[in-house]
C-alpha cells in the first residue's frame, strides 16, 4: 500500500538514492504497452518553478520509445533489492519480458506506470527532451563515456510522490 507525500517531504538523500540505490524508469501504459529500465544518473530540485527530476536515457534504449510516445514516466527506488536492477540493466524489453522476469507487479495509475514493490515511486509528466551534442561540452572529461551514443536528457515534473507504508 502506498500513501502520497509531497516531493519536498522525502526524507532521504535523492542523490544518494539515484546514485547508490539506483532506480527503475518505466514508460507507457497497460494499453499501449511498457517498459522499464536501469538508472543510476538522475537530477532532482525546482526547474521552471516546480519540483522537478532529470534522468538521462540512451537513445537506443526501448524505454525511450516509450519515454517518446507518452506524456509521463516514473522514477521508482528498491532498496538494496539489485536483482532487478540486474535485469533491468542489462536485458532489453524487445528480448524479454522484464516484468515477468523480475516478478515485479505493474500498477497502471491513469497515464504512468510503476510496480507495486518499490519503495518510492515519482510521477513525472515529461516536459522536455533533448539528445546530448558533443559540441554543448565545456569539459571533454565526460565524453569518456560515450561512442556515438549521447544520451537524451528528460525532464519531468513532479505530479506526484508515493512512499510503501
Amino acid at each position: 500500500m502506498f500513501k502520497e507525500i509531497s516531493f519536498r517531504e522525502i526524507k532521504e538523500n535523492l542523490v544518494q538514492m539515484i546514485a547508490d540505490e539506483w532506480m527503475l524508469v518505466t514508460a507507457g501504459t497497460k494499453e499501449k504497452g511498457y517498459n522499464m529500465m536501469t538508472a543510476s544518473w538522475g537530477f532532482a530540485g525546482e526547474l521552471w518553478g516546480s519540483d522537478s527530476m532529470i534522468t538521462v536515457i540512451r537513445p537506443n534504449r526501448y524505454t525511450m520509445e516509450f519515454v517518446n510516445d507518452n506524456d509521463y514516466f516514473t522514477l521508482s527506488f528498491y532498496g538494496d533489492n539489485k536483482a532487478i536492477h540486474k535485469i533491468c540493466g542489462s536485458q532489453s524489453g524487445r528480448d524479454i519480458n522484464k516484468t515477468e522476469a523480475t516478478g515485479l507487479t505493474p500498477v497502471f495509475d491513469g497515464d504512468a506506470t510503476y510496480f507495486e514493490e518499490a519503495r518510492i515511486v515519482v510521477v513525472l509528466k515529461k516536459q522536455y527532451v533533448q539528445q546530448m551534442e558533443e559540441k554543448c561540452f565545456t569539459d571533454s572529461d565526460p565524453l569518456r563515456w560515450y561512442n556515438n551514443d549521447m544520451h537524451y536528457t528528460v525532464v519531468g515534473k513532479v505530479e506526484k510522490v508515493l512512499i510503501k507504508e
